[in-house]
């Protein structure tokens, strides 16, 4: 009876081990077939400004009036466009368009003509000024670093320049921030990964300028094992934006994704400039995802390190180590994170590098998502024409995808073989049923000879 047990289960050993060698075998055959191909293989689409994007119809309306009878378009708390008028007839203009009039006083032009007084003043580091549309006024802010005297001189220039000239001090101290999104890392400190972009040929990140000079070599890990890439350009002080070139030419899987935490991303469908009041997003290694509303354009600021113009002004918050992490909203990409004040706890200001300038100094384009979910390479849709108009709280960042291979990934050896994509399981079964079967041939030789010994044992012994 004894005999019999063990018979059935070496039979069912055997026949167990051969089954699990048809299934390794047909796993391995699946995870080859179903491999995905290299980076180069990847399906991408491009989006530029050129392309058709705009911040809403706002903007339209302003270039079409000119700068001498408007001062500027923003986004109302019910979502319609506003913009500001000189004339009654530019009023009726913007009403019949179907945008909202606000008579002011101060047209672009005195904004302009303010600003260029300001930065022919002597530097100030510590001070920003920007064109406040809503207030029709130019606000020249000042943070903790500024001493008395310097303050008391630019205040003097503003007096001189008019009355729609509003001063304020500010807590804290205007920095860039250095230290993601997803990290890199490299001597000169740690960014944020912004946004990919493409010459056609060779893939980049869009980082911020700051991050580090011409040459800077990034990693995704403290140990500098992950190598990402090299710094091959870009402009800081004056604009605030960087390329840095990836080590093998090409960003890899998901690369029209930027990463928000969590393991997940949003998916990039397009760039544009935003409007004032547009609700915004913000991503960074140290902060993860921040939201907030755009509440100035076109803002200088005077860093430590030296002046910056042309910037996007934000109530969304930001910590060293996000420079360089994406602004965008509902899936259109706005701008890379350059500096500001305070920090997430306590609130704060934060200034971006607008990307469409970034990609038009460089020229280069950017590499959005493929235009439908599991779509391939078909082109990506432009960005409404409304798409600056959205209401405040109705915006979202965009449709969220997971995040894998934005950067090299250090994952470990288990997880590797863990993953179902990969032939590692596969392998793993037909392993494990050969060592069943090996093991199952050696038990019954070995009680074979022990059998043997006894009955030899028993006739001679």
């Amino acid at each position: 009876m004894r005999h019999a047990r063990r018979r059935v289960v070496r039979r069912v050993t055997r026949l167990a081990a051969v089954g699990g060698l048809l299934l390794g075998g047909t796993m391995v055959t699946h995870a080859v077939a179903s491999e995905p191909g290299t980076p180069d293989a990847v399906p991408f689409s491009t989006a530029s400004p050129g392309d058709g994007a705009a911040a809403g119809p706002g903007a339209a309306l302003v270039q079409r009036l000119g700068t001498s009878r408007t001062a500027g378009t923003w986004v109302g708390g019910d979502g319609r466009t506003v913009v500001a008028v000189t004339d009654q007839e530019a009023a009726e203009e913007v009403r019949a368009a179907g945008a909202e009039p606000k008579m002011v006083r101060h047209s672009m032009d005195d904004f302009d003509s303010a600003t260029r007084t300001l930065s022919s003043a002597p530097r100030v580091p510590g001070t920003a000024w920007l064109k406040d549309y809503r207030s029709n006024q130019v606000v020249v802010r000042g943070d903790s670093t500024v001493s008395a005297d310097d303050w008391s001189s630019l205040t003097d220039v503003a007096d001189g320049i008019g009355d729609f000239v509003r001063m304020e001090r500010v807590e804290g101290a205007f920095t860039t921030r250095l230290a993601g999104g997803l990290p890199v890392l490299s001597t000169a400190g740690r960014c944020s990964a912004g946004f990919n972009v493409t010459d056609g040929e060779r893939e980049f990140i869009l980082t911020a300028g700051h991050c580090g000079p011409q040459g800077s070599v990034w990693f995704s890990d403290s140990g500098a094992r992950q190598k990402v890439g090299t710094t091959v350009g870009g402009s800081f002080p004056g604009d605030d934006y960087s390329l840095i070139a990836y080590d093998g030419g090409k960003a890899g899987d998901n690369a029209g994704v930027v990463a928000v935490g969590g393991n997940k991303g949003v998916r990039i469908t397009g760039v544009a400039d935003p409007t004032v009041g547009q609700r915004i997003f913000r991503s960074g290694s140290t902060s993860g995802l921040r939201d907030g509303e755009v509440t100035a354009l076109d803002v200088t600021v005077n860093y430590p390190e030296g002046t910056v113009g042309g910037l996007i002004e934000s109530d969304v918050c930001a910590e060293p180590g996000d420079s360089g992490g994406p602004m965008f909203s509902e899936g259109i990409a706005l701008g890379v994170t350059s500096g500001g004040s305070g920090d997430c706890r306590s609130g704060g200001i934060t200034y971006f590098q607008p990307v469409t300038k970034a990609l038009a100094d460089l020229d280069l384009k950017m590499i959005v998502a493929p235009g439908a979910e599991g779509g391939g390479g078909s082109p990506s849709p432009a960005p409404s024409q409304a798409q600056g108009v959205t209401a405040p709280d109705a915006a979202t960042p965009g449709s969220s995808t997971p995040v894998r291979g934005i950067l090299p990934d250090p994952s470990t050896l288990v997880s590797r073989l863990a993953d179902p994509r990969n032939v590692g399981p596969g392998l793993l079964v037909m392993g494990g049923s050969l060592v069943a079967l090996v093991a199952s041939r050696w038990i019954r030789a070995e009680q074979d000879r022990k059998a043997y010994r006894r009955q030899y044992s028993a006739t001679w012994g």
